[in-house]
């Protein structure tokens, strides 16, 4: 979206793809230190010989929901008590969240809130975390190669991000073969999630001639491999190519932002107890459809139509496909992969304005396309009501 071009491009300080390469993790951190705080999902049985492999002594804290301001305090206490000077994540985005934030935090010392942004002090962040490897074994947000962390805070009623490149983790180690026993209903709801972080950075007014190589790259992974994942997942080609989606999703979306998707997703996930990725994916079809009536109104001459639409060929794979196809794409996929409703997953319908007052002002909708009205907003999330 930019003429005579000149961007910044931040990410993990070393990425490792493919299958079967998580083994090489123990290598990988060899002399980064003595101690490792390592977080996991809820059954950290999964992991048992690689964590076992590890070169150091390690502290093993499971994450069994998405984290909160006061899990990130409990963590944290529990990291600086062991000694910890390594912090490595192996789990789904809530996993990576956690260990980005306890890495920041021990290397900055203080409370979540006063580096929070909206709802804590937004203090800057201004030394580096303790050295951190994230590993994914779902492919959605792309917080291995993030400069945030997502933290929920009962007591605001909203998720808000702790921020700073400093936050960057210096490994992403990537192996497809860690999501190939994640549930359909995940993979569902996490793949939609990264389909969306491609889309979102590609029709940002703040993308590049990188970020847009990396997001198309992204949406051809989503459309070859995200339904033959959920239909089968021990498909390791559909594996590979959702979780390279996800990977370049979270470089793209680092780099370019995102968009109204995630300005509701942050409210709404902050309000109800459901999975960021089913959010995403039940707002994704009406919010495009929203943004492509408001540019057809407002902004016809401006470059995101086009982008819309080359998006729209993309996923379906023909060159002539129109945005209006795109968008039939994105909602049959929505339904053969048994996505629900907002209201379904929790949202009432009397919380509409509240949401709507909270997303208007939200990060993530400053990465918007174009400005939506309160009127373009409501209707978006009134159809995601399903």
């Amino acid at each position: 979206m930019i003429g005579s071009p000149s961007f910044t491009f931040g990410t993990a300080g070393r990425v490792v793809f493919g299958a079967g390469r998580a083994t090489e993790l123990p290598d990988l951190i060899r002399g980064w230190g003595s101690r490792a705080f390592v977080c996991t999902g809820s059954r950290s049985d999964r992991h048992a010989a690689l964590l076992e492999s590890l070169p150091m002594s390690t502290q093993v804290f499971t994450v069994g929901c998405e984290p909160t301001v006061d899990m990130a305090r409990t963590a944290t206490e529990t990291a600086r008590t062991q000694g910890a000077d390594v912090v490595v994540a192996i789990g789904g985005g809530s996993v990576l969240d956690l260990g980005k934030a306890v890495a920041m935090l021990l290397g900055n010392g203080g409370d979540p809130l006063d580096y929070l942004e909206v709802i804590g002090r937004g203090q800057p962040v201004t030394a580096p975390a303790v050295p951190f490897a994230a590993v994914p074994t779902t492919a959605g947000t792309g917080a291995e190669v993030t400069e945030n962390a997502v933290l929920a805070s009962p007591e605001h009623g909203r998720k808000a991000s702790l921020r700073s490149a400093f936050m960057i983790p210096r490994l992403a180690l990537v192996d497809p073969l860690l999501a190939v026993d994640c549930p359909p209903g995940v993979t569902a709801g996490s793949g939609l999630d990264a389909l969306t972080q491609c889309l979102e950075p590609f029709v940002s007014p703040q993308a590049t001639p990188l970020t847009d190589a990396l997001a198309l790259q992204g949406l051809h992974r989503a459309a070859s491999g995200l339904r033959a994942a959920y239909q089968n997942g021990s498909d390791l080609a559909a594996r590979t190519d959702l979780a390279l989606c996800s990977l370049l999703g979270g470089m793209s979306l680092a780099n370019a932002k995102l968009g109204a998707v995630h300005g509701f997703a942050g409210v709404i996930g902050g309000m109800i107890d459901a999975a960021h990725g089913a959010i995403c994916a039940a707002l994704l079809p009406s919010v495009v459809e929203v943004n492509v009536a408001a540019l057809r109104a407002r902004d016809r001459s401006g470059p995101a139509l086009d982008r819309y639409q080359e998006a729209a060929c993309v996923l379906i794979g023909r060159p002539t496909a129109s945005i209006e196809d795109g968008i039939a794409w994105l909602r049959e996929t929505v339904t053969l992969l048994g996505v629900p409703g907002l209201a379904q997953l929790g949202l009432r319908p009397d919380g509409v304005d509240e949401v709507v007052d909270k997303a208007r002002t939200a990060s993530s909708t400053r990465g918007n396309p174009i400005v939506l009205t309160d009127g373009e907003l409501r209707t978006a999330l009134t159809r995601a009501l399903g």
